[in-house]
């Protein structure tokens, strides 16, 4: 027989052997479908640069037909949702506690001095240059085409944390807490996975040790290394990249401690379903991204479809990514982020429970 044929006949017989074997496994056929389709949403959805429903403060000082005339232009275009505030001190503890991303100020004598001051929250770079370059956008073309003011308006625009929108200081941070995820994640369950495809974890539970006893070790020996990466990257970070660290540590740890009860649960229930350590490695990945995309590390929220950010409120690293960056850019104290605390708290006990339940 002609070598090249023979070559072709056994090669078919492989690529119909590999056929087989992923399609009569109903896990397999799963991860083909689900995953790829459930990722195209979220990245279709989530994935987006552009402003849309931006909270900003305004404080109007000059209380004047034109300024009325300018936020009416304003919120005409859809992208900002106004809160009008008293002071610039209101104003600035909205933009502390992350219930407003930029402030609009005018000044008392803005018809003699057509000056507009606009404020954004450099903590998030991304959305700070986005919401300063429409806005300034919107308010110039109003003020030309709309309203007519002759000499135009002048824009000046300031961050706050980030004075120079550096995007070092705001994804070194989101790094750290994507890093803890997968790390966390995978070991979690690849060491369990292991220890039954290689017939030890049999060879453990006919011995004196508990069920639980072994899940607590396994646990334990995981969030060791994910503080220690924690703590190993936050000190790089500050030395070597330059990341301002305004927070406290015990508060950095706290919140490293209840995400990572989230990530160890995560990381059990994906052991629990995975026969292999390939099938571990698959389902991790389908897990994680998701959730990293869908946290506001590189998109932000408020940008992705109501339905997608209701999905996120039952995403810990949502939660962990907003402690971790005040943390490092703003230093706002522990007693500031309860409630990102006790989501992460509810989170993390649900999923220690679902995943205790899973695991046999």
């Amino acid at each position: 027989m002609n070598p090249l044929r023979a070559s072709l006949i056994r090669l078919r017989a492989l690529l119909g052997k590999e056929f087989l074997q992923l399609l009569r496994d109903p896990r397999m056929r799963f991860f083909m479908i689900v995953p790829p389709l459930f990722q195209l949403m979220a990245f279709g959805y989530a994935a987006s640069f552009d402003v849309r429903h931006a909270e900003i403060a305004i404080v109007d000082q000059a209380r004047t037909a034109t300024t009325r005339g300018l936020l009416a232009a304003v919120a005409a275009t859809g992208s900002f949702t106004l809160h009008y505030l008293p002071d610039v001190a209101t104003a600035s503890a909205a933009i502390d506690r992350g219930q407003v991303r930029a402030l609009l100020r005018f000044a008392p004598d803005f018809e003699t001095n057509r000056t507009v001051q606009i404020i954004a929250d450099g903590s998030d770079s991304n959305s700070a240059q986005m919401i300063t370059g429409q806005l300034s956008q919107a308010l110039q073309r109003s003020a030309q085409t709309s309203i007519g003011l002759d000499p135009p308006i002048q824009v000046e625009d300031r961050a706050w944390f980030n004075d120079n929108l550096d995007d070092r200081p705001y994804f070194v941070p989101g790094i750290i807490a994507t890093i803890v995820l997968i790390t966390t994640v995978i070991l979690t369950a690849m060491t369990i996975v292991r220890e039954r495809e290689f017939g030890t974890l049999e060879r453990l539970l006919v011995t004196p040790v508990a069920r639980l006893e072994f899940l607590v070790a396994k646990m334990a020996a995981v969030a060791s290394v994910g503080l220690f990466d924690v703590l190993l990257i936050s000190v790089i970070a500050v030395t070597w990249f330059d990341v301002p660290f305004r927070g406290n540590v015990i508060g950095l740890l706290a919140g490293s401690g209840l995400f990572l009860m989230s990530a160890l649960g995560i990381g059990l229930l994906i052991s629990g379903y995975s026969d292999t350590q390939q099938q571990a490695q698959l389902l991790a990945f389908f897990v994680i991204q998701p959730m990293v995309v869908l946290s506001g590390f590189a998109f932000p929220i408020q940008n992705m479809p109501e339905g997608v950010q209701w999905l996120t409120w039952l995403n810990p690293l949502r939660y962990y990514l907003v402690i971790i960056r005040d943390v490092f850019l703003k230093g706002s104290p522990v007693g500031a982020h309860g409630f990102e605390y006790a989501m992460m708290a509810v989170l993390g006990i649900a999923a220690l429970l679902l995943s205790l339940r899973q695991v046999k």
